[in-house]
């Protein structure tokens, strides 16, 4: 069903339209320059965003409680923390879920903070046969590596032929890179130009152990870097020496991680960025800065800056619509919790909303869709979440709390 609809009296926030106040159009999968068919007036009372993008999630991971260093030590790379994970209380409940369960688990945590795209790093043959059956947008087509480390987990062909592949076809080329301080990790770069890979396609993560030089070198090679500060602070005590790369005109992006190490969602990595930020430097990151690395930004380094990031006419519409707690719009986006969704949609379609809006999928909630409250909110989602927590804490057995959830569930709410 194609459907023409319009956001009226709207608080538009997009780059080159940011604090516009006028109309949204959607026509079908794509936003248009005016409303047609129904319209739905925000009174002034909200802002409309592009969704947010999440570069770097493992979808496979996201269960808590997170799993780090004993007290008062931290890592020196990332396989010290692998070992550790597959002896933890976590990864023995998580293993009771199967792998469908745990994907559609983290396409809810996305969802619930405003996410419509995310990249889930891990191979295609690992994803390929759940990510197209996901409520959201989880990009399918990349190339990738674990990182460029003798003991990396040799995931994909090997990195020239997945960055070879990321060329010819124009996708992203996605690895983690310096993600700690051993003499690999910090070579990283080095073995990327021996390699002769690096340039725009590449999506770095994490790059904690990055040189001044390195930043230089991505800097000039027009690649983009995911941010994932929560997870790099929980696992080594230091993060990436963010203000050198954004001094250095990289393209940041933000990511949460899995929330075995990471945030709970894309809403509490924005909040905690600005934190460190403020913690490491003694000054502010801009809320619009902040705005960019989950909308633009991660459009770019996704390599879909033509379709996604902004609501321009003729991309694809999808919109966020916040409540308005905040006078700057930019500061209500990096200040947002769950509760304060009031409607999120992919191409066109809601997958999340108010009841105000359900008309958009016809006369009553398709089969595919279920009723929910958040924060005494009616709200309508696609699919069942509440069906799924309810069956995973059956075969956790016990009633498990998954705090990106925010739904009712047996009387009791979650809210970050």
């Amino acid at each position: 069903m194609t459907v023409d609809w319009a956001l009226h009296n709207a608080e538009i926030i997009s780059s080159g339209k940011e604090g516009l106040c006028g109309v949204v159009g959607v026509s079908g999968a794509k936003l248009a320059d005016t409303g047609k068919g129904m319209v739905f007036d925000l009174a002034h009372d909200s802002f409309v965003y592009p969704a947010l993008i999440n570069t770097h999630d493992h979808m496979r991971g996201n269960y808590l409680p997170r799993v780090g260093p004993k007290p008062g030590l931290f890592y020196l790379n990332w396989l010290p923390w692998d070992n550790d994970l597959k002896l933890s209380q976590t990864f023995i409940e998580r293993s009771k879920l199967s792998p469908e369960d745990i994907y559609y688990l983290s396409a809810y945590k996305n969802l619930f903070s405003g996410v419509t795209t995310v990249n889930d790093h891990f191979p295609q043959a690992f994803n390929k046969a759940i990510l197209p059956h996901l409520p959201l947008r989880a990009i399918e087509d990349y190339g990738l590596a674990h990182e460029a480390s003798s003991y990396d987990l040799k995931w994909g062909d090997g990195i020239e032929i997945e960055h070879d592949r990321a060329v010819k076809h124009n996708w992203p080329f996605i690895t983690h890179l310096a993600e700690g301080f051993d003499e690999e990790s910090m070579s990283a770069i080095e073995t990327l130009e021996q390699l002769k890979v690096l340039d725009d396609h590449c999506l770095f993560i994490h790059c904690i152990g990055f040189s001044d030089a390195d930043i230089l070198k991505v800097a000039k090679a027009g690649a983009s870097v995911s941010w994932c500060p929560a997870s790099n602070m929980f696992m080594f005590n230091v993060t990436c020496k963010i203000r050198k790369f954004l001094d250095a005109g990289i393209n940041v992006t933000l990511g949460t991680d899995s929330t075995h190490t990471g945030s709970i969602n894309l809403f509490a990595e924005m909040q905690y960025a600005r934190t460190l930020y403020q913690d490491l430097y003694g000054e502010q990151l801009p809320a619009r800065t902040v705005f960019e690395m989950v909308t633009l930004n991660a459009a770019r380094a996704f390599r879909m800056q033509d379709r996604l990031g902004t609501l321009d006419e003729g991309k694809i519409a999808d919109i966020l619509v916040l409540k308005a707690t905040r006078d700057d719009p930019y500061e209500n986006l990096v200040d947002a919790a769950m509760a304060d969704i009031q409607l999120l949609t992919i191409a066109g379609k809601p997958v999340y909303g108010e009841m105000r809006f359900l008309a958009l999928l016809g006369d009553s909630l398709p089969e595919d869709y279920t009723a929910i409250t958040v924060a005494q909110r009616p709200m309508f989602i696609k699919g069942d979440p509440v069906s799924l927590y309810k069956e995973a804490r059956r075969k956790i057995g016990f009633k498990k709390i998954l705090d990106f959830l925010p739904f009712d569930l047996d009387g009791e709410e979650n809210y970050v």
